[in-house]
């Protein structure tokens, strides 16, 4: 009798703990994942400037800069961070714009490099810049009737493509950096006029859990 009065008891407190457990992830896992993401993009960046400068300077040379340290934490954060705020800003002025339009026109240009700087240019103009691409949110028709997933239209027109009434949409997948462009025809499209871009990115990548604001 004393062991059958027990056995309740102890599954409900081995379900409680499982439970902790499960929310203990909930609220740790984010910020771990977070603070690794944040300090491998930090040591990245930060060792960008001493690898060229081992490259380019003597052993001597480098030595006698820093000392007997190998790297000295942030200076390089802060020095890519610098380089990159003056490269814009001087990007910014008539003369240099036109100088760095002329060589992005030769990398455009340049077999076999066009291909690289092109992707990445574009890749990096899509989130960020003049020519931003992820900034119209949509819902998507394309795999049944009233079956819908969220994405963004890239491309207003496909007349390129001899489909003139047609747009194209990437869709990002859930949980990854990965997606798909579909070509589909305008009617096939919802605008959504009062979701963010950043709503709507958060709502696809993390398969829909995300709230957003009406």
């Amino acid at each position: 009798m004393f062991s059958k009065s027990k056995a309740p008891s102890l599954k409900w407190h081995w379900k409680k703990l499982f439970n902790y457990f499960l929310q203990g992830i909930i609220i740790v896992a984010p910020i771990i994942i977070t603070v690794w993401a944040v300090l491998s993009l930090f040591v990245f960046v930060d060792n960008i400037l001493p690898n060229i400068l081992r490259a380019i300077l003597p052993e001597s040379t480098w030595r006698h800069l820093i000392g007997d340290r190998e790297t000295i934490p942030g200076l390089g954060f802060i020095l890519v961070i610098a380089l990159f705020v003056l490269v814009g800003w001087v990007s910014s002025y008539f003369v240099v714009g036109k100088l760095v339009s002329i060589l992005d026109r030769v990398l455009e240009h340049t077999p076999g490099i066009k291909f690289i700087y092109s992707s990445v240019k574009d890749f990096l103009e899509a989130f960020a810049g003049n020519k931003r691409k992820f900034d119209k949110p949509v819902l998507v028709n394309v795999d049944g009737i009233d079956v819908w997933r969220m994405g963004f239209i890239t491309q207003k027109d496909c007349v390129r493509f001899a489909l003139a009434d047609h747009v194209a949409v990437y869709v990002p997948h859930s949980y990854a950096l990965s997606g798909i462009v579909y070509i589909v025809p305008t009617e096939k499209v919802k605008i959504l006029p009062h979701t963010t871009p950043a709503d709507a990115m958060k709502f696809a990548v993390s398969g829909g859990v995300s709230d957003v604001a009406e």
